[in-house]
């Protein structure tokens, strides 16, 4: 007669378990869209840091290698070139709020260049 008590226990286990499982399910693949983001944040910042040092364009340079919509700015501080890309990560799922990823990138100006362009 206890095994008949059971009946139907897994189906409700299941119910009240898998939209949690559903979220933590989003959430692992939004991380990992943020973590690839990122790396490409960082790989356009590289870029655009050490273009802008060689006196070439900064902007241009960084532009090339960064995820779509980001925005790539260059600063000159003095014998440093300073370059910055961000981009916002859409979170899985159209109602959340979006998450802004930023990499920084610093370069030395190099000698003899005339001038660093951001």
């Amino acid at each position: 007669m206890a095994a008949a008590a059971d009946r139907g226990s897994f189906t409700a286990e299941l119910a009240a378990g898998l939209p949690a499982l559903v979220l933590l399910l989003f959430a692992g693949l939004t991380a990992v869209n943020a973590v690839t983001t990122k790396a490409g944040c960082l790989d356009a910042a590289r870029e655009a840091a050490l273009a802008a040092s060689r006196g070439e364009s900064g902007s241009t340079a960084g532009a090339r290698y960064a995820p779509p919509g980001a925005d790539v700015s260059v600063t000159v501080r003095g014998e440093r070139v300073v370059a910055t890309v961000r981009v916002p990560v859409r979170a899985l799922g159209a109602r959340l709020p979006r998450i802004t990823v930023s990499a920084t990138a610093v370069a030395a100006v190099e000698p003899g260049t005339p001038g660093p362009q951001p």
